[in-house]
């Protein structure tokens, strides 16, 4: 499978979010990345519900929805009514795992699970080949334009390794400090999916910018 695109659209202009969705509309784009923060899992809160769907009426690629919040379970039917095709949460934040995953299954879209950097892949080995999608975090989440952790090499291996060895489905994901100079090496480790905010964003050419980190 060649790895996909995901542009996070926290770092998109919200003054005017339509021109820039249908910017990526017309893009080499896969996914929507949406991060949801709530102030107290992170440090930082973004958008909610109404944004969300309003976002689905105009995107014509799967929003890839990243919830940074503490108590998942309470609003994963929300989020999938909201118009979400995968839903992702931390393993920091949830208390049954196995159980969260199975709910996100269960509404008929994509789950995945986040690790923050600190922690370690091997905590997903039981659980591995129930997930769609691991998402590793390259930096401590909570803001953009963060400085790329560089274990996140070694780590993506690790799980790499993992999952061929189950031999599970699950695509890796990395979010944070991406650009166009290391995606090449991600995806070397291992990657499926490329997550990248300011790079795309605060690019001159938005456009050339997500083909060069297609096209690898």
């Amino acid at each position: 499978m060649d790895h996909l695109v995901a542009p996070s659209l926290l770092s998109a202009n919200f003054l005017n979010l339509q021109e820039d969705i249908e910017m990526l509309n017309k893009s080499d784009a896969d996914w929507f990345h949406l991060d949801i923060m709530d102030g107290v899992f992170v440090p930082n809160i973004s958008f909610g519900f109404p944004i969300i769907e309003k976002i689905h009426r105009v995107a014509q690629k799967p929003l890839d929805v990243h919830l940074m919040i503490i108590d998942p379970d309470r609003y994963l039917e929300r989020f999938q009514k909201a118009g979400a095709g995968v839903i992702s949460v931390h393993y920091e934040t949830c208390k049954n795992l196995h159980r969260t995953v199975y709910a996100i299954k269960n509404m008929g879209i994509k789950a995945g699970v986040v690790l923050n950097p600190a922690t370690n892949v091997d905590l997903l080995e039981d659980i591995l080949c129930d997930v769609d999608l691991v998402l590793l975090m390259s930096v401590n989440p909570g803001f953009g334009g963060q400085k790329f952790i560089e274990n996140t090499y070694p780590k993506t291996r690790r799980l790499k390794e993992m999952i061929l060895r189950k031999n599970a489905s699950s695509l890796i994901e990395v979010d944070g400090g991406v650009t166009v100079d290391n995606g090449y090496k991600l995806i070397e480790s291992g990657v499926d999916v490329l997550v990248a905010g300011n790079t795309i964003f605060n690019s001159p050419d938005p456009p050339a910018t997500i083909a060069r980190l297609k096209n690898f």
